[in-house]
């Protein structure tokens, strides 16, 4: 479930980036919700993929 929530917001974060600044500053905000996210699995001692 983590992880198919990371790989939305990965490529959500990269059609930002193609898209240029349409959506503005939501598409970072997605992105460091999916990096604190791995990290929370990474803490938890779980595989981050």
């Amino acid at each position: 479930m983590l992880w198919t929530i990371f790989a939305v917001l990965m490529i959500l974060w990269l059609l930002g980036l193609v898209s240029g600044h349409t959506i503005g500053g939501f598409i970072h905000i997605l992105l460091v919700i999916a990096i604190v996210a791995v990290l929370i699995r990474i803490i938890q001692g779980r595989k981050p993929f």
